[in-house]
């Protein structure tokens, strides 16, 4: 029994060392504290966690402290994706955006403005729209840790505090929608 569980294991560990998967390990931001400004409570709170648990980096309450200033906002949003044949609503595109730009506290541009745009179908019912308004919260949820998860990503890339202007890390915005389909 004990060898057949030794075996899975070795077997699980192997198998997951080929797939490419490695844990996110310590990050080594280019900052040491960083300030966040604007972010709403559970972001600010998110972003503090992964940076302050992942890395030697923490997060300070004063810009007068802080080697990076991270300014931070989000946008929330619904619009309709399909109508039935009466015209009544069957599903929404949840749309979530993270803005966010990195600067030293003289103004300094160390990441510029860039956007996080994340969006959901839900699928609607006016017979369940209690639950619906809830299910909607829960993928508000999800798609802003999913946004402070990849912000985190992106502020690794930094690599200087005292970039040259060429080694400032460029915006990044969503794609341009696709154009509506010929008629």
């Amino acid at each position: 029994m004990i060898r057949r569980s030794f075996l899975l294991l070795a077997g699980s560990a192997l198998m997951l060392s080929a797939c490419g998967f490695q844990l996110r390990g310590q990050q080594n931001y280019a900052f040491k504290r960083l300030a966040i400004v604007g972010a709403p409570p559970p972001v600010e709170a998110r972003i503090a966690r992964l940076v302050e648990g992942g890395s030697d980096s923490v997060v300070v309450q004063s810009m007068s402290n802080a080697d990076a200033v991270l300014r931070v906002a989000e946008a929330r949003s619904f619009s309709t994706l399909t109508l039935n044949e009466l015209g009544v609503v069957q599903e929404y595109q949840i749309n979530y955006s993270l803005n966010y730009t990195l600067m030293t506290p003289d103004g300094t541009v160390l990441i510029r403005p860039s956007v996080i745009a994340l969006n959901r179908a839900m699928t609607y019912s006016t017979q369940f729209s209690t639950a619906k308004v809830t299910e909607a919260d829960l993928l508000f949820a999800d798609m802003q840790i999913d946004a402070v998860d990849q912000l985190t990503r992106r502020l690794a890339v930094l690599k200087t505090l005292t970039p040259r202007p060429d080694q400032v890390v460029p915006g990044v915005a969503p794609a341009a929608p696709l154009p509506p389909p010929p008629l």
